[in-house]
């Protein structure tokens, strides 16, 4: 059947977008009725870009559980052996719902938040259900420590080959389910009634216009991350510069399609906006890279020292768990001179460092033999003031040695918020490191160059999170039209507990198919009558 055909034939559910929020509408949309409706999934970028930004993620969604018990009959990689060296503590409704209250300032959402939270569980499953291939996340959730593997930062669920296999896993069953992809296709304009309910979209392809109607439209077209013009307009001058981490289409065109519609904006379109995180200095600055995808990411830190371009830090590199810092400190580092930083490690902390971060073909290493030979080298890359770098690295290793003198068994364990600090009764460095202060002293010195790169953007559109309804200013809902995924205002501000973007595109977008195909089948019914 040829493309013409396809759009010109009638369709129950309209979902604008192909990744995972919009996979995850699919899937719930063939299901909510008997007989199923006719689904049909468009996205403007070409089929070899499938996959929104969840194609570039590590593939972690965040859920609550009652430890290995909730855990282990969701995964497929836990060997019977091994069970017994799994420290894995329950993560509960409170602790994810205290965490996402906490990073965001306590200005998420309390009613988004709550379903988040009480479904993310039920939403994993269902996804297995699916055809997910969840794995314990061993690799980048958990360290060994003591012979044992201990997991921290309440993210534990990921997907074997991270977001590639995520988006292939959920594609394969939104295929198998008799749904209808179209690449190539850009949706343009909502269609409204006399009732102001959207009945319809408009796309285009290969040079032509068509209206679909349609009863329902599910937008689940990610932020506005690749627009830099809409970055510098919402989030302020200099967010123009930050690299695009994933999918170079998210450039906004349906949420201004919405808001022709009187939608309501919530969120925050603030400087503090979006999630950026520490990126690969000499990745593609506008869009990710397929092949790459989420191993420009450099979340080595926790573990080392980050100093911009004049030699100076400028974050608690250890004040929280590597989860709750990741998404913000982009932006500490795009507020830098320049926009970038050059993390730091000696020998023992670069023995902590993921291989698929910063291994020798993914990534430009600076070496050196003395903290002085790795201040010069960083100077060919941008390091403005070498003595100043050298100054902060020597004061640094001053402040950890006062705490181990004053704390002679304390002991670094990445897994918990250790208490390895450089803030003792003798030196209390002004910008303190609160944990995992390893010292910098033994060589080879490793230096890698960072800049900020931006995923998704926080501020978005006002749903009903029963039904996944977009909302207008006055709060009724805009009858036929949905919302789910990045596009969803009002549950992040300012940074987001690792994971959770991902699990609430699971938990609207399956409440956003379900309230889309029930209204196909009513409206079936009144055609009837």
């Amino acid at each position: 059947m040829n493309s013409s055909t396809i759009l010109e034939q009638p369709w129950d559910v309209v979902i604008i977008g192909s990744g995972a929020a919009a996979l995850a509408s699919a899937l719930s949309a063939i299901e909510s009725t008997t007989p199923s409706p006719r689904v049909l999934l468009v996205d403007k970028c070409p089929e070899s870009w499938a996959g929104g930004n969840g194609y570039f993620t590590a593939g972690a969604y965040r859920t609550q559980h009652n430890g290995l018990e909730d855990i282990l009959p969701v995964v497929s990689n836990v060997a019977d052996d091994i069970v017994d060296k799994i420290d894995l503590p329950a993560y509960t409704h409170a602790d994810f719902q205290g965490d996402l209250d906490r990073v965001t300032g306590d200005r998420s959402d309390k009613n988004l938040g709550s379903y988040l939270v009480g479904e993310s569980l039920d939403t994993v499953k269902w996804l297995k259900g699916h055809g997910v291939d969840w794995w314990l996340s061993f690799r980048r959730q958990a360290y060994q420590v003591d012979g044992r593997w201990v997991f921290w930062g309440g993210l534990h669920l990921t997907v074997k080959d991270g977001g590639k296999g995520l988006i292939k896993n959920m594609t394969d069953a939104v295929k198998k389910s008799g749904c209808t992809i179209m690449h190539d296709t850009a949706a343009t304009k909502l269609l409204t009634n006399d009732k102001r309910a959207v009945c319809g979209v408009e796309v285009q392809r290969e040079g032509k216009t068509y209206q679909l109607k349609v009863p329902g439209v599910i937008m689940c077209a990610g932020g506005f991350e690749a627009n830099p013009e809409l970055r510098k307009k919402y989030l302020g001058p200099g967010w123009e510069l930050a690299h695009t981490r994933g999918t170079p289409y998210n450039t906004g065109d349906m949420l201004a399609a919405a808001l022709v519609l009187g939608a309501k904006t919530v969120g925050d379109f603030s400087p503090t906006g979006c999630h950026s995180v520490a990126w690969d200095a000499n990745s593609p600055k506008d869009g990710g890279d397929r092949e790459k995808t989420n191993e420009f990411t450099k979340s080595g830190y926790p573990l080392g020292l980050m100093l911009n371009s004049e030699g100076n830090r400028f974050v608690d590199e250890g004040i929280d768990l590597r989860n709750y810092t990741y998404a913000k400190f982009g932006r500490a580092i795009l507020e830098q001179p320049g926009g970038i930083a050059f993390q730091i490690w000696d020998k023992d902390g670069q023995g902590w460092l993921r291989d698929e971060e910063y291994r020798e073909e993914i990534v430009k290493k600076i070496k050196a033999d003395s903290i002085e030979e790795l201040a010069q080298k960083c100077c060919e890359d941008g390091l403005r003031d070498s003595s100043n770098f050298v100054r902060t690295v020597q004061e640094y290793n001053a402040a950890v040695a006062s705490h181990r003198q004053e704390n002679p068994d304390a002991k670094l364990n990445p897994a918990i918020k250790d208490g390895l600090s450089t803030q003792s009764s003798k030196t209390k460095l002004n910008l303190a490191k609160s944990n995992w202060a390893l010292p910098i002293i033994k060589p080879p010195f490793l230096a890698v160059k960072v800049t900020s790169g931006i995923t998704f953007t926080f501020g978005g559109l006002a749903i009903n999170p029963d039904n996944a309804a977009v909302l207008r200013e006055d709060g009724s809902e805009i009858e036929g039209l949905h919302c789910a995924g990045e596009m969803v205002g009002g549950l992040f501000y300012g940074n987001y507990p690792g994971g959770s973007g991902l699990t609430a595109g699971g938990v609207f977008g399956r409440r956003a198919g379900r309230a889309a195909g029930e209204r196909a089948q009513r409206s079936h019914r009144m055609q009837r009558l």
